[in-house]
């Protein structure tokens, strides 16, 4: 019932008699499903008797949703509702997309047509996705960002990969990568590149193609790792408390980071059947598709225990970790590293980098100073290539004084 969810009479009663009235018993309780919290659902319910008002005022009735919706939302982009005014506004809208999704799920309302995707505009980008994933073993979130590249590359030179040529392929590179950092114009060196193995492995352009890619001016190792000293990093884990459902899932997540140096995406894809909770490890799928296991520690597998008792919810995914606010769903990769923020908020920790890979350095950082070799460094981190790992050696700053050459004398003049 509406008024099990809304205890304001002249709401309840504008809703009930509006358009919506017909469903609204059924879309608060839906509401209630999707996991929004009481304060949550009576805002939303608040704010759509606004839209459903002005429905009605407009002349639109119960098959008008969609139409309604889109008119409401020109008139607020030509006219802000006045403050303190009753009527629609954002909030309305926001209320009124949801009332939307729940009669499309319910069939009450046909589905929405959604725009073609790039794969549908561009059959090449799917097969290269197929093929990259296939034979290189690319993961799915490297993948979505040479797919941002490599539409651009498409829509610039054309769908006819045989009349691609080296002037032309320098030309897209250079352009594209003006005015961006050099870690981006690398990025997109490196997906043209790729894209162009792929269609020379598959006959569709001449092979050579990409040793027209030009290659990006940066010096290797040329930065220092961003880390954070061990007291801070204590300070950051102390910040998330296990008292409540976010603080628990909070604090399982930066213990995965900061003691078992995990990537974002690592930590968001945890999944149930990765966690071998009788020989203590847990199994972990980096940027290939090799599987690796690392040791579980005590304090990370009772700070997960303590979020699936306490916290997470009742949500039939594989996923560990759940989002907090509604609708739930699983973590993305950019939820964890706002994880992080928000903990090194709470802290009041100045660190000289905000994201999840801050705590990747700092517990390589942390196994250096412990005297962990490089070689065992780059066992936890799972790293390919030693000079990956050599990157930390800059930190260990008493090891280097102890290389050091003095600075030569010369006789003064």
């Amino acid at each position: 019932m509406l008024e099990d969810h809304l205890t304001l009479a002249n709401p309840c009663r504008r809703l009930r008699s509006g358009p919506a009235g017909a469903y609204i018993d059924d879309f608060a309780e839906w509401l209630r499903e999707r996991g929004h919290p009481a304060s949550s659902r009576s805002f939303m319910l608040r704010s759509l008797a606004s839209w459903t008002d002005w429905l009605t005022e407009k002349s639109f009735t119960d098959g008008d949703f969609v139409a309604g919706y889109d008119a409401c939302r020109r008139e607020l982009s030509e006219h802000d509702r006045v403050r303190y005014q009753r009527g629609p506004n954002r909030n309305s809208l926001a209320a009124a997309a949801a009332l939307i999704r729940f009669l499309r799920e319910r069939g009450v309302l046909a589905a929405a047509q959604p725009p073609p995707s790039p794969h549908e505009r561009w059959p090449l980008l799917k097969q290269f996705r197929q093929w990259t994933r296939q034979h290189r073993g690319v993961t799915n979130g490297t993948m979505d960002r040479y797919e941002c590249y490599v539409a651009d590359f498409i829509k610039a030179l054309g769908v006819v990969p045989a009349n691609y040529n080296a002037a032309a392929v320098r030309g897209f590179v250079i352009t594209r990568s003006d005015g961006h950092k050099v870690a981006t114009a690398q990025m997109i060196a490196t997906a043209v590149r790729a894209f162009l193995r792929f269609l020379a492995a598959t006959g569709e352009c001449s092979d050579g193609l990409q040793h027209a890619v030009p290659r990006v001016a940066a010096y290797q190792l040329a930065a220092t790792p961003r880390f954070l000293e061990p007291e801070e990093l204590e300070k950051v884990i102390a910040a998330c408390s296990d008292q409540d459902a976010v603080g628990a899932r909070d604090r399982a997540v930066v213990l995965l980071l900061a003691r078992l140096g995990l990537r974002a995406s690592e930590v968001a894809e945890l999944t149930f059947d990765a966690i071998d909770w009788q020989n203590g490890r847990i199994a972990v799928c980096g940027k290939t598709r090799r599987q690796d296991w690392l040791p579980l520690p005590q304090e990370v597998g009772d700070a997960i225990v303590t979020y699936l008792r306490r916290g997470r919810p009742s949500l039939p995914v594989p996923q560990v970790f759940i989002s907090a606010l509604a609708p739930r769903r699983p973590m993305t990769r950019s939820a964890v590293s706002g994880v992080v923020c928000q903990a090194l908020r709470r802290a009041g920790v100045k660190a000289p980098h905000h994201g999840a890979h801050l705590l990747r350095h700092s517990a390589a950082t942390a196994m250096l100073r412990n005297g962990v070799s490089l070689a065992g460094i780059a066992s936890v981190l799972r790293h390919r290539s030693p000079k990956t790992t050599a990157h930390y050696a800059k930190i260990d700053f008493d090891l280097l004084g102890e290389i050091a050459q003095p600075w030569p004398q010369t006789p003064s003049c």
